[in-house]
């Protein structure tokens, strides 16, 4: 037994609104879609680079409902990226909501957090500096203790 790849799988009220969103915000490119005979969206898959993330409508009748209906989010998906600033910005400029502005982290990697207007949650970072497991632990034991 081996699991071969593992997928976001994101839902939402208005897929098509949420390609057009990934598309401008994030440069992700459309692999293939499926859609019902009255225009509802049953699977679409986007590429971001060369990662898959797949995305559907909600299918309230199965018990499939995105943050909007749940009134948000329990998850968030990371972009490890090239300049998190410039993509924060992009996406912004793209129409999520800025969560927590880009700032440097002691795991090092610069990040923040943007969230999409269907309620999921984009933390989007570059790395600054190869920290060890160790390395990190010792930092966030000195910043837990304030």
């Amino acid at each position: 037994m081996s699991v071969h790849e593992l997928f976001a799988y994101l839902r939402v009220r208005n897929a098509g609104a949420a390609i057009d969103f990934y598309t401008r915000a994030f440069g992700a490119t459309e692999k293939f879609r499926l859609t019902e005979p009255g225009g509802r969206i049953g699977h679409v898959e986007l590429l971001f680079g060369a990662h898959t993330v797949m995305l559907s409508e909600e299918f309230p009748e199965f018990g499939l409902v995105g943050p909007e209906t749940l009134g948000g989010t329990a998850a968030s998906l990371h972009l490890h990226v090239d300049d998190c600033d410039a993509w924060i910005e992009r996406a912004v400029a793209a129409g999520a909501t800025l969560v927590r502005g880009p700032s440097d982290q002691f795991y090092g990697e610069r990040g923040g957090t943007v969230r999409d207007p269907f309620g999921h949650e984009w933390m989007i970072g570059h790395e600054i500096e190869k920290v060890t497991p160790e390395e990190m632990q010792r930092r966030y034991d000195a910043m837990m203790k304030g």
